[in-house]
């Protein structure tokens, strides 16, 4: 389509140094940090008891195998699908166009640096020569970017706030009036001192939803305000994947998928369909040469990389089993709040807070 919408640090250290001279009393080296038994993030998903991770349906999700890199290496990507109650109408299209063998032998045909990565037909604005979709499809209405957060209800939705909320100083009891001048105006900077704390300590939460939390896995926004129809919707985190559309009232019919590759692009939440989310293969799509085109798109067709096929994950002989660690589960609220507050020893300072799309849920194969 023309219109869709859609760490690592170097060390430089001179090689030429002059030889340093002995260590003084005073150019001794630090000390090594103290050590702390706080464990990492990656620790906590390490020691999570089997009971708190949930099994991932092989049917609920979407294996595409791309062309060999140049190596001849084979290259596999697996999405997990979205679960009800999200974006169920092109979830269903989506499997249809898997049953299909629809997307065999199409392509990857735009990368967007930092953006997206977009793969379909790649002739899909030409009527002529538009490859044609199976019958059934269904359209989906935009509403649907959006569920009602009622139907979350069972779904084991949990909000996340890891954000420090400023602490009101405690009221003193008795008559606080200032007797004299100099009390009133200590009282002002005393005040006014607090004030100051609490605006640099508050963190005013997510900038893209009133409320944020996880719901069987996935990264939901939701809005309660309006308590006759409190709405909820997935969100855009590196490796959502979503549906290509072109403008309004258009909404896509699942053929034309795209993968987030960059920073999260919270803007397109509610404003286009999410469908699922890459849990293994991601490298494949992030590490694609950017298009030569407009807003990524490849100029040629050998530029494209073929996909081989795309399958249900049922219908994909000896795949894998995998498993995430359930969003519900006492392992991943501590994994969560270690994503917020480093507080192991490599860390000096903890951030006090961290955005949703920086606490992946963590996936891995069933041993």
């Amino acid at each position: 389509m023309k219109h869709p919408f859609l760490l690592s640090v170097a060390l430089l250290a001179s090689c030429n140094a002059a030889p340093a001279p002995a260590p003084t009393k005073e150019s001794a080296p630090a000390a090594s940090p103290a050590k702390t038994s706080a464990l990492a993030p990656t620790e906590i998903v390490a020691a999570a008891p089997a009971a708190d991770w949930a099994a991932i349906a092989p049917s609920d999700l979407l294996v595409m195998e791309l062309a060999p890199d140049a190596k001849g290496a084979a290259r596999r990507v697996v999405i997990q699908l979205l679960p009800a109650p999200f974006s169920q109408g092109w979830v269903g299209n989506i499997r249809a166009l898997a049953a299909a063998k629809w997307w065999d032998g199409t392509s990857v045909n735009r990368v967007q640096d930092g953006y997206v990565v977009q793969w379909g037909d790649p002739d899909g604005e030409d009527k002529a020569k538009a490859k044609p979709l199976p019958a059934g499809l269904k359209v989906v209405p935009a509403g649907e970017y959006e569920a009602s957060f009622l139907n979350l209800t069972g779904k084991g939705f949990q909000e996340f706030n890891p954000w420090p909320q400023p602490q009101q100083p405690p009221s003193k009891a008795g008559n606080n009036d200032p007797k004299t001048v100099d009390e009133a105006a200590g009282m002002m900077d005393q005040a006014m001192g607090s004030l100051l704390e609490g605006i640099m300590s508050a963190r005013l939460g997510d900038g893209y939803a009133p409320i944020v939390g996880f719901s069987d896995g996935f990264p939901v926004g939701a809005d309660m305000r309006n308590k006759e129809t409190p709405r909820a919707w997935p969100i855009h985190c590196y490796g959502t994947v979503g549906v290509g559309r072109d403008y309004p009232p258009d909404t896509g019919s699942g053929a034309e998928l795209y993968g987030v590759i960059g920073q999260a692009p919270r803007q397109l939440d509610r404003n286009i369909a999410v469908v699922g989310r890459v849990i293994e293969g991601m490298e494949h799509l992030s590490s694609l040469p950017r298009g030569t085109g407009d807003i990524g798109f490849y100029k040629t067709p050998e530029e494209r990389t073929l996909i081989l096929s795309i399958r249900i994950g049922s219908d994909v002989p000896g795949l894998p089993a995998y498993e995430y660690l359930s969003t519900e589960s006492k392992s991943f609220a501590a994994y969560a709040d270690a994503r917020a507050n480093r507080r192991d020893a490599f860390y000096v300072r903890p951030a006090g807070g961290v955005d949703i799309c920086n606490v992946p849920v963590p996936v891995r194969r069933v041993k």
